[in-house]
């Protein structure tokens, strides 16, 4: 008779504790599933990550009956252990039940539950899914009555919250950190995307000085020849003063109107009424714009060509789609392109630049980490770090780098020699 209550009570035993592993692994697996995956899975139909998703709707609630429930079992077990270890061993029953309980719930209610829904947690939180919501409904009001209590015993913080984005940076970092080529490449565009809302399009602009711009009262066959001489589409045309733009020129739209024109082309003479009407009006933006915001006006603009301002309204750059796009995914070469215009290297490993250049595009082309939240060029940094306009021959030393200014064109840095070294 003693030994069928032995059994029956260890069996008792044997439960608890399994219920307190299948607590312990709930509350992992359902903490760590991921949020991306149950989205996905609930968009397409699955009930269970449906569940999933309203179980962590409320986790407050979750962990509250999960943890209600872990702790009940654990006690439990606990107490029908030291009971049986005393009758079995006296007051040394205590003892052992301390150091036999705890050994058990640690290892088989803890550890290797948990270890085993933090491995496959997403898996497993769809199958416990819904006996762990049957759970909370039945323990939810004895839930709310803790959590009114920790409520007013514990004032919450208002000021807490959380960085959705700081998170997801991290979550794109922790992607790409012991990935292969890959993971890396997905991951710099990942980040890429969320700097649209960072960065301004000062800092990706083509610096009017390296802008191949159309004169409005130039010759038509000068005007025809500069086009087929650019590798670009797209030109901002100028009357007057290169600050006053009266429209962009697209080089298709001139062969078109050419074309039309036939043998009469070279009795235009001055390009000023015919470039003036088949140019399209030019699209101004601030040069303090968002490439995020720039991205989207492009999309509903249908434009891919922008003319960039300062405050003052003077002309300072052009951007377009692809250097958007650029940022997102790299370097988009066609057969025109030059791997970076201005940028040559030298036989002693050193590199001539020119001051136009700008230094995202240098960073990325060389993978350098020079600054530019003070200069978008390469010349403006050396202006700003120097706090001089130096004269041709001048060293500096920024950030790891050695600078020294070849020429000037009055207070116009137009070439530098680099040494990373």
């Amino acid at each position: 008779m003693m030994s069928d209550s032995l059994w029956t009570i260890s069996a008792l035993i044997v439960i608890l504790i399994l219920a307190s592993a299948f607590f312990s692994s709930a509350e992992t697996a359902l903490t760590a599933a991921s949020d991306a995956r149950m989205r996905q899975l609930a968009t397409k139909g699955n009930k269970n990550a449906k569940i999933v998703e309203s179980l962590r709707a409320d986790r407050e609630g979750l962990i509250g009956a999960i943890l209600i429930g872990n702790n009940a079992v654990n006690v439990l077990a606990s107490a029908i252990a030291t009971s049986l270890f005393i009758t079995l061993y006296g007051e040394a029953g205590l003892l052992w039940a301390t150091i036999t309980m705890t050994v058990l719930l640690v290892v088989f209610a803890e550890v290797m539950p948990k270890t085993y829904a933090l491995t496959y947690a997403d898996r497993y939180a769809l199958t416990i899914a819904p006996v762990i919501r049957i759970v909370v409904l039945a323990l939810s009001p004895l839930a709310l009555a803790i959590r009114w209590l920790a409520s007013i015993t514990i004032r919450a913080r208002s000021d807490e919250d959380t960085d959705r984005e700081e998170e997801l940076r991290g979550l794109i970092e922790l992607h790409g950190a012991d990935g292969d080529d890959d993971d890396r490449e997905t991951q710099a565009m990942l980040s890429s995307i969320l700097d649209l809302n960072e960065l301004t399009v000062e800092q990706i602009m083509t610096h009017r000085g390296s802008v191949n711009m159309i004169n409005a009262e130039d010759d038509l066959d000068d005007i025809l020849r500069r086009v087929l001489e650019s590798p670009h589409t797209r030109h901002p045309v100028f009357a007057g003063t290169s600050d006053n733009i009266i429209g962009v020129l697209h080089v298709k739209d001139l062969l078109r109107s050419i074309g039309h024109l036939g043998e009469n082309v070279s009795e235009n003479g001055n390009g000023n009424k015919f470039v003036q009407d088949i140019a399209s009006p030019a699209y101004f933006i601030p040069e303090t714009t968002l490439l995020f915001d720039q991205l989207q006006s492009f999309r509903s603009r249908r434009e891919h060509f922008a003319v960039v301002v300062d405050e003052y309204g003077d002309f300072r750059g052009i951007v377009t789609l692809e250097d958007i796009l650029e940022e997102i995914v790299g370097d988009i070469d066609d057969e025109h392109d030059i791997d970076l215009p201005g940028l040559t290297p030298q036989a002693d490993g050193s590199w001539l630049v020119d001051g136009s250049v700008t230094i995202r595009d240098l960073n990325r082309a060389l993978g350098w980490q020079l600054p530019d939240e003070d200069a978008s060029t390469l010349a403006g940094l050396v202006l700003f770090e120097s706090r001089t306009i130096p004269m041709p021959g001048q060293e500096f030393r920024f950030h790891n780098i050695r600078f020294r200014v070849v020429k000037r064109d009055g207070n116009r840095i137009t070439s530098l020699r680099l040494w990373s070294h």
